[in-house]
């Protein structure tokens, strides 16, 4: 089986992974200082790096067995094969559990910009409030939304196979959340949303920046994480006169909120 080994980590790789995954890669891990993804046959990518054999195994099954229940303010995300009690972990009241399969879409709850807008929604005050996840990957962000007692959660996503991923983790939560495959465009309807939630890179933020504004209803509030801090600045010019912006960081990413003046 064919891997590709690149130097560097999630952290200052971002733009790399993410064209690791939408080649065709199954799973990404960290090995020292280097990042390895595995691929069911060679190609030519335009990255500098080296192919290397291995022993043919499932690194993705292998990869998600390895997952630990992540536990926040108000949520615990667990991996769908995860039995809790099993691993001794006792849910205390009031958190909800989000479980969790995620296939090969992104959102594990793992990944601090995951965790950063999962935190980010669990301060809001959701009950009454249609929420937009735009880049709904897995789904989770949506999932928690609806769990966290929006009245209308939905996500969009323009990635064909992680739609259904969605889908499937929200019939796994009983969530009423709904998945589409699409982007946020001048098709969604304005000021249709009280929240939007977006865990994408620094450059999609900024060119979303005035559909976010124009889908969001007047008070509306912004959630944007996947931003690396050094991308930071750009992402909060280009929101500046949408908005009143507050900024969180954590291991060189940040998570910028907002709300719609």
């Amino acid at each position: 089986m064919p891997r590709f080994r690149l130097l560097g980590d999630f952290a200052t790789r971002d733009a790399e992974t993410a064209l690791l995954w939408q080649a065709g890669c199954s799973a990404i891990e960290q090995d020292g200082a280097e990042l390895v993804a595995y691929f069911p046959e060679r190609l030519n990518l335009p990255l500098l790096g080296r192919w290397e054999e291995v022993p043919e195994t499932d690194w993705l099954k292998r990869y998600y067995a390895e997952l630990k229940p992540i536990l926040l303010s108000r949520l615990i995300v667990a991996p769908s094969h995860c039995e809790m009690v099993g691993r001794g972990l006792v849910v205390p009241e009031p958190k909800l559990v989000i479980r969790l399969d995620p296939g090969r879409a992104f959102g594990t709850g793992h990944h601090v910009t995951t965790r950063l807008a999962l935190e980010a929604l669990s301060r809001l005050t959701l009950s009454g409030k249609t929420v937009i996840d735009v880049g709904a990957g897995s789904g989770i962000l949506a999932i928690a939304a609806d769990l966290l007692g929006a009245a209308v959660a939905y996500g969009l996503d323009n990635d064909p196979e992680t739609v259904p991923i969605a889908r499937d983790n929200a019939q796994l939560n009983g969530s009423r959340a709904e998945f589409y495959l699409g982007a946020l465009d001048e098709t969604t309807p304005a000021a249709s949303a009280d929240v939007v939630v977006a865990n994408l890179y620094a450059e999609l933020h900024q060119q979303l920046a005035l559909h976010y504004r124009r889908v969001l209803r007047l008070g509306g509030e912004l959630i944007l994480s996947g931003i690396l801090s050094e991308r930071l600045p750009a992402v909060v010019a280009a929101l500046e006169p949408l908005a009143d912006t507050t900024v969180a960081q954590e291991d060189g990413w940040a998570l910028v909120y907002a709300r719609l003046l």
